[in-house]
């Protein structure tokens, strides 16, 4: 055994089982066959500034098909659009419109209430508070004249 010394088996220990790949058999692949262009592009030269010459294949870059034109929109259809949304835009307002209407109603009825309110109150206390303190009329009797049970002054 090549434990070393200071080791003791325990009951920790446990056993590891190990797995091991089984590597698969390689798929043959199909062979790349070099696309010929069709037809072959001529060989151009190129000076370069410092008087190298550098000779390759003009290569064309991809073409991609042409994007087909959209069918242009008709004049009808636009005008039916915007007039959609000028008649929501235009019922927007007239809601919002009435909703300002109805609140101001009720502010102006709840002011008016209020007002009647304080004023009625205003009266009340002023009917109570006068009879209140004086139990009768007061009469400076000096200046007053009494002419067949009438009172002048």
């Amino acid at each position: 055994m090549n434990e070393p010394a200071n080791l003791v088996p325990g009951p920790r220990e446990a056993t590891v089982e190990v797995y091991r790949p089984t590597p698969l058999a390689p798929v043959p692949s199909a062979p790349v066959v070099p696309v010929q262009p069709g037809t072959v592009p001529a060989v151009t030269s190129v000076v370069l500034p410092d008087g190298r010459v550098v000779t390759g294949y003009a290569l064309e870059p991809a073409k991609t098909d042409p994007v087909t034109a959209k069918p242009p929109v008709s004049r009808a259809a636009v005008n039916i659009a915007l007039g959609g949304i000028g008649f929501g835009a235009v019922c927007g307002g007239l809601f919002l419109l009435t909703a300002f209407v109805t609140a101001l109603t009720a502010l102006i009825a709840q002011l008016i209430t209020l007002a009647a309110i304080v004023f009625g109150g205003w009266v009340a206390v002023q009917v109570f508070s006068a009879s209140s303190h004086r139990s009768g009329t007061t009469v400076n009797i000096r200046k007053a004249v009494f002419k067949r049970n009438h009172f002048h002054h």
